[in-house]
């Protein structure tokens, strides 16, 4: 479905970029353009990589002017650029505002302009019931691209939201397997919370499923295993083979006890698509009387998706799950694997 084709990633030199150039870049795809503004990551990723299919682009998704340019040729769209980190956005959450929400209005924006033909949106479970600046920018992110949809006739735009992608840089992962080695207590804000658990390659699939199949508006979810911190922690230590102490830090501004992937909201028209659950966009027009007099009963019986009543992995589960990680499977079993992530 790429062959021949021009492919843009914003915040391309981030994990998520990584694998789908791991993907597709030796395939038949004609080229593939990496637009962020980190210069240093760009010149790795050229050095790393070599391929004259990857071309790269300086800029910024708050300047229209920069990814507008970046997108003429362009076919399809992969929009990953974010400021993700919670800690960061709940200082500057302006900041977060002018990155995830008026950015990702420059990048669609854009994108009609060009002509491009599809534009995936990459989206987080922190938009869902959002309770800190990141969750609340992305869920209005969300807002942008679904309102986008509805207005453009050729660019057909859709989003996807995923849960927490092991081992990606700056997530919990990285963190305690550094704790294990330089000999420190591995710290756990709660030892009940739990998490989604999704790898790079499933978060590269749910976009590709996406891509094939998304109306204007869509949004895809993938279905995901959880587990607790506290779970996975003794999974660390089990698969490093340390008896490495633990400290309870408590709950960290702007966390939640777990994180919800649909509302219940959603799971009420969700569409059941085996792996993925499809959320058609709520299309109705500016009637007010339709929200203060027709409402829906269904919504007061169903559940939304989340990280407790989901599957449950456990700490021989998560021991599976975590030794085929290539980060693991690099910094624990020492195998010579080049990790950009």
């Amino acid at each position: 479905m790429f062959k021949d084709k021009v492919l843009l990633i914003t915040g391309g030199t981030g994990s998520f970029g990584n694998a789908v150039l791991a993907r597709f870049l030796n395939t038949g795809i004609k080229q593939i353009r990496i637009f962020s503004r980190d210069e240093k990551k760009q010149d790795d990723m050229r050095n790393h990589f070599k391929n004259d299919k990857l071309k790269f682009h300086i800029g910024d998704v708050r300047d229209y002017n920069s990814i507008e340019k970046a997108m003429i040729g362009v076919d399809f769209v992969f929009h990953a650029a974010a400021l993700k980190q919670v800690p960061s956005c709940e200082f500057f959450p302006l900041e977060a505002t002018k990155t995830n929400v008026l950015g990702t209005q420059n990048v669609i924006d854009a994108a009609i302009f060009q002509n491009v033909s599809k534009v995936i949106c990459l989206s987080t479970d922190k938009a869902a019931y959002p309770i800190n600046a990141m969750g609340i920018s992305k869920a209005l992110m969300e807002k942008v691209a679904i309102a986008s949809s509805r207005n453009s006739e050729n660019t057909v735009v859709c989003l996807t939201r995923y849960g927490n992608v092991m081992a990606s840089r700056g997530s919990v992962i990285p963190l305690f397997v550094k704790q294990i080695q330089e000999g420190k207590s591995l710290t756990i804000t709660d030892p009940k919370m739990t998490r989604f658990l999704m790898s790079l390659d499933e978060a590269v699939e749910l976009v590709l499923f996406a891509f094939e199949n998304g109306k204007p508006g869509d949004l895809f979810v993938s279905k995901a295993p959880a587990g607790t911190i506290g779970d996975l922690a003794q999974a660390l230590k089990q698969i490093c083979k340390v008896d490495s102490k633990i400290k309870i830090i408590g709950t960290r501004h702007g966390e939640k006890v777990y994180e919800t992937l649909c509302t219940r909201e959603e799971m009420m028209k969700a569409e059941d698509m085996g792996d993925f659950y499809r959320i058609p966009a709520d299309n109705r027009d500016l009637n007010y009387s339709q929200f203060f007099f027709e409402g829906e009963e269904k919504v007061s019986l169903i559940e939304d998706y989340h990280s407790h009543n989901t599957e449950q992995l456990g700490v021989d589960g998560m021991v599976k799950l975590l030794s085929d990680l290539p980060f693991i499977r690099k910094e624990v079993f020492g195998e010579d694997i080049i990790n950009l992530i």
